[in-house]
């Protein structure tokens, strides 16, 4: 911790019924002469969808699979199917499997909670040519090598991409990258499902209207549809791209609390405290070992005190990083000969353990740089836990409280499975450092926000909850994993839980902070 210093996507979709046929819907936010502008405006024209019931269509929002689904659907006139689903898009969702455009177990009928979760850009192409253009075909030979990143797209899908490639439908990045298995922005969608539209239409024998395409360079990578759960569901974590991702290729997102100083608090690193944090939907613990003030330099029995909150996560089934918490001493490489002695120990005892993922220097602050100081200090430790336990997911921090994933973009590590930590708080970092970490994810940096609050930076003031609503929203639209500062009783509001509550859990209401309430309800 630093001393110093979107909602649920309600698009209803009304029926086409109330679009005029023949009339553009005035989207206020939709720019004129934009690259989304003609087919947004097309698919409106068309009855195909409508915006949000403050009459804006949000074209950088990511879309679901209800929407998707229902725009294809009366685009390609669709009937709706009586189905005992309440969800206001059952009866498009229902029709569309039944007709084949997707299958049972890519969005089980009986999940609506998954009905309005992200769909993935593989899912979405294969929705949208089994819907408009099913009888089209793309040649493994021709496509596969224009895709750079061919090997994280599933099998079950080469057919059905290649063909939406051979037709004009898919495209690439700037990087020939497809990203498979991220999701899609409401303005994407509309270019993705009305470029099949017009190419159904020249099939036809109409004449196509020329449909202007999505930049070449998008500003930020967009988000994988992440799902969270432990490590019994997702195994050992390793990073695709900028995306963290489980066993099986899913991403994954972790969202749980970090520790405060175990030498102070260390009574809620417990595993009855962990428990109660994993019971409210946490999926990952931060164990928080001080290396001054008190910490592991001046008390290295403060190891085993972290090992046994690590082995109470792993009792959990909690992803746990183990965080070397330097702070008063900024300069990692000050104790760097430690830090080594310490991660070879750790790695070793968690060699075979996927639950485990290393954080190796909290905040670097005090003016260093990230090429004079952090990245040497990062090419001496990482190779050490890299020889016991080559897969462990590894988090790095950047100079000024791990602020400066710029510095980072200039010069990144040359390890693969290493993740770069952003720390906020959001009464102190506003706006300009959400640049920054979209700037970092276009420049291909995983971003890992390892500790942020609801304070201010240093842990008074506040809470402020509308910012932090809007910190998280940020990065659930871009797939981010993080933790929360801080799991104690400490009388400052971005704890978690009220002075005097219990280190056991669980806790009730009036035992949780302020703080405490709304990060616990964002699991």
């Amino acid at each position: 911790m630093k001393r110093t210093g979107a909602l649920f996507l309600a698009v209803f979709l009304l029926l086409s019924t109330l679009v005029l046929p023949g009339r553009a819907v005035d989207f206020p936010d939709v720019t004129p002469g934009s690259w989304y502008e003609a087919p947004v405006t097309a698919l409106a024209d068309a009855g195909a969808l409508t915006g949000f019931p403050d009459g804006t269509f949000r074209p950088g929002a990511t879309i679901s699979w209800a929407e998707y689904v229902t725009i294809i659907a009366r685009q390609a006139g669709l009937t709706t199917v009586p189905t005992s689903t309440s969800h206001w898009a059952a009866g498009y969702l229902q029709a569309a499997l039944n007709a084949g455009w997707y299958d049972w177990d890519e969005l089980p009928p009986d999940n609506v909670s998954g009905w309005d979760a992200p769909i993935s850009r593989q899912l979405a192409v294969k929705v949208v040519m089994k819907a408009l253009l099913p009888d089209a075909r793309g040649n493994y030979s021709d496509w596969q090598p224009r895709i750079s990143d061919f090997s994280a797209l599933n099998g079950r899908y080469y057919d059905v991409t290649f063909a939406a490639y051979a037709a004009g439908v898919a495209q690439g990045d700037d990087r020939g990258q497809f990203r498979p298995a991220a999701s899609l922005t409401r303005a994407e969608a509309c270019a993705l499902i009305h470029r099949a539209a017009q190419k159904a239409n020249a099939a036809g024998g109409s004449d196509p209207v020329p449909v202007p395409t999505a930049p070449v360079e998008s500003p930020v990578p967009s988000p994988a549809a992440t799902v969270t759960g432990g490590v019994s569901k997702h195994g050992w974590l390793h990073v695709e791209g900028t995306q963290l991702t489980g066993e099986k290729g899913e991403a994954v997102a972790l969202h749980g609390m970090s520790s405060h100083g175990l030498q102070w608090y260390g009574q809620y690193a417990s595993k009855e405290a962990m428990a109660a944090t994993a019971a409210y939907g946490a999926n990952v613990y931060r164990v928080a070992m001080y290396t001054a003030e008190g910490g592991y330099l001046s008390d290295k029995s403060l190891a085993d005190k972290a090992f046994a909150a690590v082995d109470a996560a792993i009792e959990n089934d909690l992803y746990v990083i183990l965080d070397w918490h330097i702070l008063s001493d900024g300069n990692p490489q000050s104790n760097q000969e430690q830090a080594v002695e310490f991660f070879d120990r750790a790695s070793k005892r968690y060699a075979q353990v996927p639950n485990v993922l290393y954080e190796i220097c909290n905040e670097p602050n005090g003016g260093v740089t990230w090429t004079g100081n952090v990245k040497p200090y990062a090419q001496a430790v990482i190779p050490v836990i890299r020889a016991n336990s080559p897969q462990s997911v590894i988090l790095v921090g950047s100079p000024t409280w791990s602020q400066d994933l710029h510095q980072v973009q200039k010069s990144p590590l040359d390890f693969g499975n290493v993740m770069y930590t952003l720390h906020f708080y959001a009464g102190t970092h506003g706006q300009w450092l959400r640049d920054r970490v979209d700037a970092a994810l276009k420049a291909g940096l995983p971003v890992f926000v390892s500790e942020w609050g609801t304070s201010r930076a240093d842990g008074s003031g506040g809470v402020f909850l509308t910012e932090s609503a809007q910190w998280l929203d940020f990065l659930d639209s871009r797939g981010i994993s993080w933790c929360n500062w801080s799991l104690c009783d400490k009388g400052e509001t971005s704890a978690a839980l009220r002075p005097g509550a219990p280190s056991s859990g669980p806790w009730s209401e009036e035992q949780l902070s302020e703080s405490g309430k709304f990060v616990f309800s964002r699991f």
